[in-house]
């Protein structure tokens, strides 16, 4: 017990410390798990021979988590991206493995090591990738949506290439009895024919209690209203499966899989979803630690040159299969780029197929563990990989460039709306029906494009990009509107609006109150929140049916109250905000905020914000109340 709890105490706190740092270096989670495990296996040599016994257990994580993914794939969702899904994931799923298995029998490999080799190499990490994305805000722009697609077919083409994985197998000489722990049971001493039929059988009894007995029991604990009991369930669910597939000596990850798909549609999915993520999380956290301190790098020292050799020839392999997808597919320069060296490196799913194959005995013990280590090595290098997009598309942007290009601006207009998403599109929707023209600029080609179709005239464009202001008329007009959906290039952008236009009208959109009080400092003269004014609404409709129904006017003047209350509050919470200090750590920001709330709790019981809030005034309305009053005005009975 003593050891045990030495040793949980080492990895969560080495989880504490270490995670965060990574993330906060741009590594992400995945490269920190890994980090720890180097740390305290090779390096420092305190992880020791539990490491292995804890494998066993951390694999319960990317057993839910195959199970959590399953429960994303609903039928809907995947024929709606089916070009993308099967075009784009399906072909650089089969060249690569084609190529890889190619490589590896010019290097001596048997054709079954090499295409189990192929098949583990062809993926590439989806924790990390998707975490980067949504980190750098890429994940709607086409690049994103194309990666996205091609990962969410590589995590579906596990469950094949584990149910071909017994096959060659047998083709080695080997059977399954031969396996470690996830082989036995039902399929041992089974021929070929005999183990297909046990996973037929198995993965039709999946999907038949998926379908017929998980929903009932759900149902019935369900009843009891107890949130434990339905955490209990959900784990009941994954480690019974997991259970299932063991004993007939399948991964569990297949099994889990394809429950996560047929209770995709449940009405049970989200609390199911909800109940097992953390420790999915925790689970598969520990996973890629005994990964990390696992790795065994005598063989590198061995052969030093070796390791780099194969690394960078798998990067450049993937490299070159991409790039050419990419350019087939239509995405232009930085998407292509962004999509390319976003999925050079290999993924998780490769631990797991790695572990299976050499289990089953088709990758020998030194293979297993060289394969281990490039995948773990290309998966460390991502972050270079992202910086090398960077550096890409900034010499890209060099003078005399070539290729897609910003577009050219023919004209210029007192109104410059920077971004055109659902935030700016309606703005310049409502603008335009005034006779108003606007420039308009906006960084995704195809968004622009559609908006052409549909008779708004766009420019593609960086608006971040000085030449690309200058072009748009930013030294004569009147007003810029920034819509951006990147809160970091919302304050660039309107920092250096302010900068060359001290006399400029600048109106941003927030992404929340610190946002807020960083577009004040830059320069913004009116702020909006992006879910404010919803929420406004939505508070209107409470005020209506929680006791004022016969008096919709004073709903009106609460609403109206709050509103003028709240912005005149944040200006004054913006002086004395300190960028980079916690508000609950900014004394001078707690005591304000407290006054400010009594006094809006006054205005708000007396119905009268002119009399009540010592920032009455009578200001000309700013373009953010023309917004909002147009907004009630086009509701109001």
């Amino acid at each position: 017990m003593d050891s045990f709890l030495f040793q949980a105490t080492l990895y969560l706190t080495a989880i504490v410390l270490a995670v965060p740092l990574a993330a906060r270096l741009g590594l992400g989670s995945v490269l920190g798990y890994l980090l720890i495990g180097l740390t305290l296996g090779p390096v420092l040599g305190i992880a020791g021979a539990e490491m292995e016994g804890l494998r066993h257990v951390a694999e319960i994580g990317v057993v839910m988590m195959l199970f959590l993914i399953g429960l994303e794939l609903e039928p809907r969702a995947l024929w709606a991206m089916r070009d993308k899904l099967i075009g784009m994931g399906g072909l650089q799923v089969i060249v690569t493995v084609s190529l890889v298995t190619v490589a590896a029998i010019a290097f001596g490999q048997t054709w079954q090591t090499a295409l189990a080799m192929g098949m583990i190499f062809s993926l590439s990490s989806t924790a990390i990738v998707l975490q980067t994305l949504s980190e750098k805000k890429l994940m709607n722009t086409p690049g994103g949506r194309s990666a996205f697609s091609v990962l969410l077919f590589q995590d579906i083409a596990v469950i094949p290439m584990l149910a071909i994985m017994p096959f060659l197998a047998a083709g080695t000489g080997h059977g399954a009895g031969d396996a470690g722990h996830h082989a036995g049971g039902l399929i041992t001493g089974l021929p070929a024919w005999g183990v297909t039929l046990v996973t037929l059988g198995a993965i039709v009894g999946t999907v038949l209690a998926g379908s017929y007995l998980v929903r009932p029991l759900f149902r019935y604990v369900h009843a009891t209203r107890l949130r434990e009991l339905n955490t209990a369930v959900a784990l009941v669910i994954v480690a019974g499966i997991a259970s299932l597939m063991l004993t007939v000596g399948l991964s569990p990850a297949l099994g889990t899989f394809l429950a996560g798909v047929v209770l995709a549609n449940s009405e049970f999915r989200h609390e199911l979803e909800s109940a097992l993520e953390p420790f999915k999380g925790l689970l598969l956290g520990l996973f890629f630690i005994t990964v990390g301190a696992g790795m065994d790098f005598s063989i590198f020292w061995a052969a030093p040159i070796l390791l780099p050799v194969y690394v960078t020839g798998l990067v450049m392999i993937k490299v070159a299969v991409l790039f050419v997808i990419a350019r087939s597919f239509g995405l232009d320069h930085e998407n292509r780029w962004l999509f390319t060296l976003g999925l050079a490196q290999a993924g998780e799913f490769g631990f797991v197929l790695t572990a299976f194959a050499a289990s089953q005995n088709i990758l020998p013990p030194d293979i297993a563990k060289m394969s281990t280590l490039v995948i773990a090595l290309s998966m460390l290098i991502t972050p270079a990989l992202f910086i090398l997009h960077r550096l890409l598309i900034r010499l890209r942007r060099a003078p005399g460039e070539s290729g897609p290009a910003h577009d050219g601006i023919d004209e210029t207009h007192p109104v410059i709306i920077a971004g055109m998403g659902r935030f700016g599109l309606t703005v310049n929707r409502m603008v335009a029906m005034t006779g108003a023209k606007t420039t308009v600029l906006d960084h995704d080609l195809k968004s622009v494009q559609g908006l052409r179709r549909v008779g708004f005239k766009a420019y593609y464009g960086d608006a971040t990009r000085p030449d690309l202001l200058a072009s748009a008329g930013i030294d004569t007009a009147e007003v810029l509107v920034v819509c951006l959906g990147d809160p970091g290039a919302t304050t660039k952008l309107v920092k250096y609006a302010r900068r060359i236009r001290p006399d400029l009208h600048i109106i941003a959109r927030a992404h929340d109150k610190v946002h807020v009080f960083e577009l004040y400092r830059a320069g913004a003269d009116d702020v909006v929140r992006e879910l404010f004014d919803s929420a406004l609404r939505v508070g209107r409709y409470v005020f209506e049916k929680t006791g004022m129904t016969e008096f919709e006017a004073e709903a009106e003047a609460a609403q109206r109250t709050f509103f003028e209350f709240d912005r005149a509050a944040l200006r004054d919470l913006a002086t004395v905000w300190k960028p980079g200090v916690p508000v609950e750590d900014n004394a001078d920001y707690i005591k304000l905020s407290r006054e400010l709330n009594a006094e809006l709790t006054d205005a708000l019981a007396q119905g009268a914000l002119h009399e009540s809030s010592p920032h009455s005034h009578t200001d000309p309305l700013s373009p953010t109340d023309m917004l909002l009053r147009a907004e009630e005005d086009e509701t109001r009975p």
